[in-house]
């Protein structure tokens, strides 16, 4: 990782002109850094977690988007064309470029974009922006499960998506089960709508879902927000009868199931992928209301000069870290 000078983007009549302010790390930049992110076109410039301000607008950009608005992005890219596109599921469109992974990324210190992909941010401060994005992801897998208030919902992995799905799933009036390897992170997952937390490195996990469950019965919904063939494994034994397993973290090798429980229990096993455009607004929503632990969700703020060596510590002790901010 190093810093570099890049030319100017030329701006068209439908594009907007965007000051990056924060810009986040996630976990696929440290998978792509690691050299372990299997879908990263490299060299790439990294960077989809945006908190921005609007520079300049083109000739046929709505009158919504002005100058000195605060905003976030919409990271994705959709064909319009494929099976998902069809079915008006964008955010898993066949052929989706992500910025910072398929092509070029947002830590730069200005970026130009469709307009359609800005989205603004109201009140909130650049550097709230740039929790949005992950947070989202966390919104979308607890929509395709379908959470509603007579739902126990286990979470498994409370990093930037695991506390998106602990928090909406606690809108929605679920009891949640968080569950996670950190005990600061579970004290945190508390603080932000966990009714239960559960260290699975410390406790006999399903003697504890049978205690929190009533009638024993389990989880309605397992949230997999870690992607290890462990917690997926764990998500299948532990899914009540006829319950639902929403996958969003990627395992980095293959993983061995009783397929048995697939059928026995008569499993809905759904994947979730990035996030819609109605995610983004129910966290920006969410945040507005000024409840959410922001400081706590950031362990470090860098300048782009102090980003590699950020980069290299998160890499040693990835379980410590919840979101690093560069600051442009």
């Amino acid at each position: 990782m190093s810093v570099v000078n890049i030319p100017e983007v030329e701006m068209g009549a439908d594009d907007v002109l965007l000051q990056l302010k924060y810009v986040g790390f996630c976990g696929s930049d440290l998978s792509t850094y690691l050299g372990k992110n299997p879908m990263v076109k490299m060299p790439v410039i990294p960077g989809h977690e945006v908190g921005a301000v609007v520079v300049k607008v083109g000739a046929h950009v709505p009158d919504g988007l002005k100058p000195g608005m605060t905003v976030t992005v919409n990271p994705y890219t959709n064909c319009g064309k494929c099976a998902s596109c069809r079915n008006n599921r964008v955010n898993a469109c066949q052929h989706n470029e992500t910025l910072g992974v398929q092509r070029d990324g947002a830590m730069r210190e200005y970026l130009v974009l469709p307009w359609e992909k800005i989205i603004p941010a109201g009140l909130l401060t650049p550097r709230t922006c740039a929790l949005i994005e992950p947070m989202s992801v966390g919104f979308h897998a607890v929509s395709r499960a379908q959470v509603t208030d007579i739902d126990v919902v286990m979470v498994i992995g409370c990093g930037m998506v695991g506390m998106g799905a602990v928090v909406r799933a606690a809108q929605r009036g679920a009891t949640v089960i968080a569950a996670d390897i950190d005990d600061e992170k579970l004290a945190l997952a508390k603080k932000m709508g966990a009714n239960y937390t559960v260290n699975t490195l410390k406790d006999d996990v399903h003697a504890r879902l049978m205690e929190m469950t009533s009638g024993g019965f389990g989880p309605d919904v397992v949230i997999e927000a870690v992607g290890s063939p462990v917690t997926y494994q764990m998500a299948v034994d532990e899914v009540a009868f006829t319950g639902r397993v929403i996958c969003i973290g990627y395992a980095k090798t293959e993983v061995s199931f009783q397929t048995k429980y697939f059928v026995q229990k008569e499993l809905d096993i759904r994947g979730s992928r990035n996030a819609q455009p109605s995610d983004f607004r129910a966290v920006i929503h969410y945040l507005e209301k000024g409840t959410c632990p922001v400081d706590s969700l950031i362990s470090r703020v860098v300048l782009p000069e102090e980003a590699p060596e950020a980069m290299a510590k998160w890499a040693e002790a990835p379980g410590k870290v919840f979101r690093i901010l560069v600051s442009f």
